[in-house]
C-alpha cells in the first residue's frame, strides 16, 4: 500500500515535472538594469527631533532637553507658559510630565526621490523613554540630508505603532511623513551618466562586458548609417561607455538623444548580459542559520575533530580516532581521480547527516577558511 502510494507520487511529480517549460540558454542571460544602478539616484534620510504625548507614564520623567522643548513647544502653540524677568521660561510647570518623551524621527526617500505632497512611512526611536506604545507624535519638522543646511523638507506626525513586544522603544508611522519640498535625485552630469554595479556582481570582467555591449549597441544598432566594420582605433574614439573601475561604467549620452536622455537610458539598461556567475562564493547569515554555497567552491584536504566524530577528506583513515568514536570519509572513492578535490557541499551534507547542529556547522566552514584551505571566497552577513 505504501509502496503504490509513493509510486502515485512519483508518477504526479513526473508529470508536473513534464508540464514545466523547459530552461533556454537565454533565460541564463540577464539586463544590465538588474544588475546597476544609476549613479546620483540613492537613498536619502531626513531626520528631525520630535515629541511624543500620550505614553503611559512611560516617557523621559525630568529630562531637561524634554522638558525645555516641551515648554518652548507649548508657547509656540500658544500655551501659557510663565517666564521669568529674563523672558526665560519657567520649567517647574511641567517637570512631572511623564507621558512625553523626545524621539528622534527618520525618514527615507526613494532612490528615486519624493515630491511635495507624497507621504512616506517613518521610524521614530526613543531617546531616553522606557516605552513609545501608545504614544502619538507631535508635528516634527524633517531637515536633511546635510544638517548644516536647516531646510524643511517634510512634517511628520501621527500614531505610534511599535515594532513588537521586545522592541517598545522604536516605532513607524504609516504614512505619517508628509513631503513639503522636492527631494530630486539628478542622473545626468556633463551629458552623461555613470553606472554603478552591485557589489555582489562588480568585476573587471563584468564592468569590461557592460562597456562592450553597450558600444556595439550604440555603433551598430544606433547609428545605422555609420559602417559596421570600423577599425578597433575608430570604435575606443566613438566610445559611447568607458569603464572607469570593476564598479563604475561611464556612458555618454548620444548626440540624437541628447533631448531625450530617458529614452536611451531605457534602452541601455534593457540590453542583456551573459551571466557570469561567482560560484566560487559562500554565504552565511548567521542569525538565520543560512548557508548559500556555490558549485565551484572546494576545500584541500583536511581532518575535522568533532566531538566524538572524525571528518577527513584524505585518501587515508587518520592513525588517531578519539575512543568511541567513529571515522567518516568525506568523497573518499578509490574510483575518484587523485587531483579531484572535494567540494564544500560534499562536506555540508555529510555534517548534515550526521546531525551537526547548525551553528557548528558555520564554526568548521570558518575554521576551514581561516587556514587558508577553503577555495572561495567566504561573506558572513
Amino acid at each position: 500500500m505504501i509502496r503504490s502510494r509513493c509510486l502515485g507520487a512519483l508518477a504526479m511529480f513526473i508529470i508536473f515535472a513534464a508540464c514545466q517549460p523547459t530552461v533556454t540558454l537565454s533565460q541564463s542571460e540577464f539586463r544590465i538594469r538588474d544588475i546597476v544602478r544609476l549613479k546620483g539616484q540613492e537613498e536619502n534620510v531626513l531626520q528631525g527631533l520630535g515629541l511624543v504625548v500620550g505614553l503611559k507614564g512611560t516617557g523621559d520623567g525630568n529630562m531637561k532637553p524634554m522638558i525645555r522643548a516641551l515648554a518652548r513647544s507649548m508657547q509656540l502653540m500658544g500655551g501659557q507658559v510663565a517666564s521669568d524677568i529674563q523672558g526665560r521660561l519657567i520649567e517647574k510647570d511641567i517637570e512631572s510630565a511623564k507621558n512625553v518623551a523626545m524621539v528622534f524621527v527618520t525618514v527615507t526617500i526613494p532612490p528615486t526621490g519624493a515630491q511635495p505632497g507624497d507621504k512616506l512611512p517613518c521610524v521614530v526611536s526613543a531617546i531616553n523613554a522606557k516605552s513609545l506604545e501608545g504614544g502619538n507624535l507631535m508635528m516634527t519638522p524633517l531637515l536633511g540630508p546635510r544638517a548644516d543646511q536647516p531646510t524643511v523638507f517634510a512634517l511628520a506626525q501621527g500614531p505610534i505603532v511599535v515594532d513588537g513586544p521586545r522592541q517598545i522603544t522604536t516605532g513607524k508611522i504609516n504614512n505619517g511623513c508628509k513631503m513639503e519640498a522636492a527631494v530630486q535625485t539628478e542622473y545626468l552630469a556633463n551629458e552623461q551618466i555613470t553606472l554603478v554595479l552591485e557589489t555582489s556582481h562588480s568585476s573587471f570582467s563584468m564592468a569590461q562586458q557592460i562597456e562592450d555591449t553597450i558600444n556595439d549597441y550604440v555603433q551598430n544598432g544606433l547609428n545605422l548609417s555609420n559602417s559596421q566594420q570600423s577599425t578597433i582605433s575608430s570604435r575606443s574614439q566613438d566610445s559611447a561607455a568607458v569603464a572607469i573601475d570593476q564598479m563604475h561604467v561611464a556612458v555618454k549620452i548620444p548626440s540624437n538623444y541628447r533631448e531625450r536622455p530617458v529614452q536611451f537610458i531605457s534602452m541601455i539598461l534593457d540590453l542583456p548580459l551573459v551571466n557570469q556567475k561567482q560560484n566560487k562564493r559562500v554565504t552565511i547569515r548567521e542569525r538565520e542559520g543560512i548557508i548559500v554555497i556555490g558549485d565551484d567552491v572546494t576545500i584541500a584536504p583536511v581532518a575535522i575533530s568533532h566531538k566524538n566524530l572524525t571528518l577527513s577528506t584524505r585518501s587515508s583513515t587518520p592513525s588517531a580516532i578519539p575512543p568511541g568514536g567513529s571515522f567518516v570519509g568525506i568523497g573518499i572513492d578509490r574510483r575518484t581521480p587523485l587531483n579531484q578535490q572535494t567540494t564544500l557541499k560534499q562536506l555540508v551534507d555529510a555534517l548534515n547527516l550526521l546531525a551537526v547542529p547548525t551553528d557548528d556547522v558555520i564554526s568548521i566552514i570558518k575554521a576551514i577558511d581561516r587556514q587558508g584551505n577553503l577555495y572561495g571566497e567566504l561573506v558572513v552577513d
